[in-house]
């Protein structure tokens, strides 16, 4: 369906397996950091496997493949986008979130690190920052009605995301319309943030 695009089926934390994939996959002059996993746990009960699978998967293999592809981009001298998704969880405590908001948290941060060192090579970065999305992760996570309706009543718009709505933000941040953003996180939460 989509011509000129060519999945890879990686483990994004397996640096060597990613470092030759996408290393041989190039030239890039956009990218789209998407991975993510969602270790829900009580702060008290947050387990050191939890933490480092989401470390490794939330932040590293985002740092990993944003270095890969931005190098390449460098030496092509072309100008190029980043967009690093990342979720209303990072501003926003969430019960049982705790590894999955610092994580999201630290991504953002790195976005504008990014964005600050990139910038004078024409790499714009930037984040989207959606909330519940109706993805399989979503579905899974926020199937149960009472804890569903919580959320949804401190969303203005009454509802959760759907994928559209996050691929047309990203690809407003990929394309020339957004060619004066960098280092800016565009929330797609429907007002959480406001309530």
């Amino acid at each position: 369906q989509c011509p000129g695009i060519e999945p890879l089926c990686l483990d994004v934390a397996d640096w060597d397996a990613v470092e030759a994939a996408v290393a041989a996959a190039g030239p890039f002059e956009l990218l789209v950091n998407n991975a993510a996993v969602a270790e829900l746990e009580p702060f008290l009960a947050v387990t050191r496997e939890a933490l480092q699978r989401s470390l490794d998967v939330n932040f590293g293999a985002v740092l990993h493949v944003s270095q890969i592809v931005a190098r390449q981009m460098i030496a092509q001298g072309v100008p190029g986008a980043i967009v690093n998704v990342s979720s209303q969880a990072s501003r926003r405590a969430l019960r049982d979130h705790a590894v999955y908001c610092s994580t999201k948290s630290a991504l953002d941060m790195l976005s504008k690190v990014m964005a600050m060192e990139l910038g004078p090579h024409k790499i714009r970065v930037n984040t989207v920052n959606p909330t519940v999305v109706m993805t399989d992760m979503g579905r899974i996570n926020w199937s149960d009605p009472q804890k569903s309706a919580a959320m949804i009543n401190r969303i203005p718009l009454g509802k959760f995301a759907e994928v559209d709505d996050v691929v047309n933000s990203i690809l407003f941040l990929l394309s020339d319309k957004s060619a004066m953003t960098t280092g800016s996180s565009l929330m797609v939460d429907g007002g959480f943030l406001v309530s």
